[in-house]
C-alpha cells in the first residue's frame, strides 16, 4: 500500500507547489482503484495500525523500523552505484555493516548518529537517472500510486529489499511462518507511522486522489533528480507555462 508509505513526505512536499496538473490517461481507473485502496485499508489496516501503536511501546517500534530499515541499506547503496554515486553506495554499505554488528541486528541506528545519514532510494529511481520515461500514472491495487516505469521495478524493489533475502540461504527467514510474521509486522509498524500524517489529509478540503496524483509524481521527480528539478511557474503574459531551469 504505498499510498500510505508516501503520505508523510507527500505533504510536506506538495503543498505550494504551482505545477500544471499532469496528465491522467487512466483516471477513470485509477479513481476506482484508489476507493478501493482507501476501503481496504480503513476496513483492514488502519484497525490493526491503532491496535499496534496502543499496545506496543515506542521504543519497540523504533526499534521494529529500524530493523527493516537497515535491512533496505544494501539495496539503496547498489541502486547509488548503479546511479553513479560511489561515496554513497560507500555509506550505504557500512551503514549496514556497523548497524548489523554494533547496532544488534539493525534495531539500533548507530551509523546516523556516526554521521552516515540514510539515503532512499529505488531502481525505479535507478532507471529514471538512467533516461526511462516515468510513463502513465497508475494506481495498483493495494500498492497504490506508481508509474509504469516504477511498477516494473516493483517486484525487484520488494525482492531485494524483503527480510528474508539477507543473508541469503538463511534456513530461518526463508521459513513461511517466520516470512510472512516479519512482512506483516513491516506493513504495519509502517502504517502506524503514518496514523499522524494521514489525519491531516483527512481533514483537510483536498481532492484527495488528485492531492495523492500529484504527490506522488512531484516527489518522484524530485528523488530521481536528487532535488535539482526545474521550478515550474505560470506565465501571466501567456497561456502556456514555462519551466525555468536554474
Amino acid at each position: 500500500m504505498k499510498n500510505i508509505v508516501l503520505l508523510s513526505a507527500t505533504l510536506l512536499l506538495a503543498v505550494g507547489c504551482a505545477n500544471a496538473p499532469p496528465e491522467d490517461p487512466l483516471e477513470p481507473y485509477n479513481r476506482a482503484m484508489f476507493s478501493f485502496n482507501e476501503k481496504l485499508d480503513s476496513a483492514v489496516m488502519k484497525p490493526v495500525a491503532k491496535a499496534y501503536m496502543k499496545v506496543t511501546p515506542e521504543l519497540v517500534r523504533t526499534w521494529v523500523g529500524n530493523f527493516f530499515g537497515n535491512l533496505q541499506d544494501p539495496w539503496i547503496g547498489i541502486n547509488n552505484l548503479a546511479q553513479g554515486k560511489p561515496v554513497d553506495a560507500m555509506h550505504d554499505f557500512a551503514r549496514f555493516v556497523f548497524n548489523s554488528t554494533l547496532g544488534i541486528g539493525g534495531l539500533l541506528d548507530i551509523a546516523s548518529e556516526a554521521g552516515l545519514p540514510k539515503h532512499d532510494e529505488d531502481f525505479g529511481q535507478t532507471l529514471g537517472v538512467w533516461g526511462v520515461k516515468e510513463g502513465p500514472y497508475v494506481v495498483l491495487p493495494f500498492f497504490g500510486p506508481n508509474t509504469l516505469r516504477d511498477s516494473s521495478a516493483l517486484p525487484l524493489d520488494a525482492m531485494a529489499s524483503s527480510p528474508w533475502t539477507l543473508p541469503p540461504g538463511n534456513p530461518v527467514v526463508h521459513d513461511s511462518k517466520v516470512r510472512y510474521g516479519l512482512s506483516g509486522m513491516k506493513l504495519v509498524n509502517t502504517r502506524a507511522r503514518l496514523l499522524g500524517a494521514e489525519r491531516i489529509l483527512d481533514e483537510s478540503t483536498f481532492d484527495k486522489y488528485r492531492f495523492m496524483r500529484d504527490s506522488y509524481l512531484q516527489l518522484r521527480r524530485f528523488k530521481v533528480r536528487d532535488g535539482n528539478v526545474p521550478i515550474e511557474y505560470d506565465d501571466f503574459d501567456s497561456d502556456e507555462n514555462v519551466d525555468e531551469t536554474p
